[in-house]
């Protein structure tokens, strides 16, 4: 494997910290909400007043007096409690990423279901080895990068450190759907060229980082045959809290299921109406004796 630097150190905004004890300083929904919309000392005044006169919260009364949007206020209350919230105007730019963008929504809610589902049994483990998670699906179409890309959302919103790999050497899209530069990733590390940052950090989600394919190879499934990935999901598993992997479809070859081997873990993605039931038995199948633990299988409607 190419001596290839992992960005371990980024640079992230800091909280605004009390001088004396050293605790980060919480912030009310009002004062962010006041820089957020740079609204001035009369608007202020004017919502205070509101807000006494109706009995209604800061939030509330700047919302029915036309100050700030809905959005707004729940942009503030995200910041207060330090949870990653994409901004309205950066949503346009990932429209997938619903865990970031519709926190509060019914799709948002069932990818916190299921990582606790893989809280429990993959990222749970108290053992030495530490596993990664392939995301492995039967064909192109079924979802894959959609759900791995908020499956990993999900995950570093809890807090931890939450790496996504987009192994997918065929067709990759990560780097799309993040809009991150994709000029070198995962593929120059196995082809054993040394390329600074290949690792990069999620805007607005510190604890969320992304290593792209890169450059698309020639030869994918004889990079993910050579011993440097299994090194290299050893290594990324002990540097990071959660490791997700997006692979290709399954009927691309054994990609998929070489890539599940060398993380550990592996859950499986159909596509509900559409999967044949034939090509999800022999991905199934395919795992048995398999040093990928199968931590269940997704029917995805979206």
């Amino acid at each position: 494997m190419a001596n290839t630097t992992l960005d371990q150190s980024p640079v992230i905004e800091q909280e605004p910290v009390d001088a004396k004890s050293g605790n980060v300083l919480d912030r009310s929904i009002g004062d962010i909400i006041k820089d957020t919309r740079n609204l001035s000392a009369e608007q202020v005044q004017k919502i205070l007043a509101y807000q006494r006169e109706k009995q209604v919260r800061f939030g509330e009364a700047a919302v029915a007096l036309g100050f700030v949007s809905a959005d707004d206020v729940l942009f503030a209350l995200a910041q207060q409690f330090h949870y990653p919230y994409a901004a309205e105007e950066r949503r346009a730019a990932s429209p997938e990423l619903v865990t970031l963008n519709k926190p509060f929504s019914v799709q948002a809610e069932a990818f916190r279901a299921i990582r606790s589902q893989v809280m429990m049994r993959v990222f749970g483990e108290t053992d030495e080895r530490r596993d990664a998670l392939a995301i492995i699906s039967p064909e192109q179409g079924d979802g894959k990068t959609f759900f791995a890309a908020n499956l990993a959302v999900a995950l570093a919103q809890l807090g931890g450190r939450t790496l996504l790999v987009d192994a997918d050497m065929r067709s990759p899209r990560q780097h799309e759907v993040f809009n991150l530069t994709a000029n070198a990733g995962l593929s120059s590390i196995l082809s054993g060229r040394s390329e600074a940052q290949v690792i990069q950090q999620v805007v607005g989600v510190p604890s969320l980082f992304v290593l792209p394919v890169g450059v698309v190879p020639p030869n994918p499934s004889e990079l993910i045959e050579r011993p440097a990935f299994g090194l290299l999901m050893r290594e990324l598993a002990t540097k990071f809290d959660h490791v997700v992997v997006d692979t290709p479809a399954a009927v691309h070859g054994s990609d998929a299921s070489v890539i599940a081997s060398r993380c550990g873990a592996a859950l499986i993605l159909a596509r509900n109406n559409s999967s044949r039931v034939q090509l999800l038995q022999g991905l199934v199948t395919s795992l048995t004796g398999s040093p990928a633990k199968l931590a269940g299988v997704i029917i995805n409607e979206y």
